[in-house]
């Protein structure tokens, strides 16, 4: 995990507010290796191309969205979902998740679009990582930090998706444009980039009101703390 970029989670929030957060999220969730509810029908496969791109490339087009947003407009630190409709394109309508911690968000999407969102996901890119040169270097770095995720979890309309196992996906080496004044901090500009994550694309709803419920955390039992980073979000969603 980038340590860096989620310490500075850890420096607005003592070890004991997150622990706290982390039980009130998860103590009544599945471990990952065990989340089976419902069959996942409403989803494409893990493997399949929709709209002719994998997962692995569409989880660079949401990073590429992601952070061409400033900060101000991000959808990653919207506390009730007034920035979902920034940038949006395309068959394929993209959640965020958070920067750390709860939200609850409220987002209409025109019917007939698919929803990507990540359960858990990171990226590594050069503009973060100056100490990263390559391409592999690139991949191992999001490897390494999306391994100690744990507890990914995602509903829709209230029914857990099964082992989503499948769904942890890497993206191919992307080029990515950081905002000025972006989520990350970084200098604005052009980057390469790799995405690690577990990744849903959820066929078109039907017209409507659902809710779609995701979130992990990240463990490291080599820092001081247990808990380093935790994150969840509910969207409530009306397509018409």
């Amino acid at each position: 995990m980038k340590h860096r970029k989620y310490g500075r989670l850890l420096d607005s929030l003592s070890i004991f507010s997150v622990a706290v957060l982390t039980t009130m999220m998860f103590s009544n969730v599945i471990p990952l290796a065990l989340a089976q509810s419902i069959n996942n029908s409403n989803v494409f496969a893990s493997d399949s191309k929709p709209y002719g791109l994998t997962y692995g490339e569409w989880s660079a087009k949401w990073w590429q969205w992601a952070l061409s947003i400033p900060k101000q407009n991000s959808p990653l630190v919207d506390s009730t979902g007034k920035n979902c409709d920034q940038k949006q394109s395309g068959p394929v309508w993209f959640l965020a998740g958070t920067t750390g911690g709860t939200e609850d968000r409220t987002c209409t999407i025109p019917h007939g679009k698919a929803i990507l969102f990540p359960g858990f996901n990171v990226e590594c890119s050069f503009a973060e990582n100056p100490n990263v040169k390559t391409d592999s270097g690139l991949s191992a770095c999001a490897k390494s930090q999306l391994d100690i995720a744990r507890n990914v979890v995602a509903s829709i309309d209230g029914q857990n998706l099964q082992d989503l196992r499948p769904y942890r996906v890497q993206s191919p080496p992307f080029n990515v444009t950081f905002a000025n004044n972006n989520i990350f901090g970084v200098p604005a500009g052009n980057s390469r980039s790799v995405s690690d994550g577990y990744w849903i694309m959820v066929m078109p709803l039907t017209s409507g009101v659902h809710t779609i419920h995701f979130g992990g955390m990240a463990v490291d039992f080599t820092t001081t703390s247990t808990v380093n980073f935790a994150t969840t979000v509910t969207y409530h969603l009306t397509i018409h």
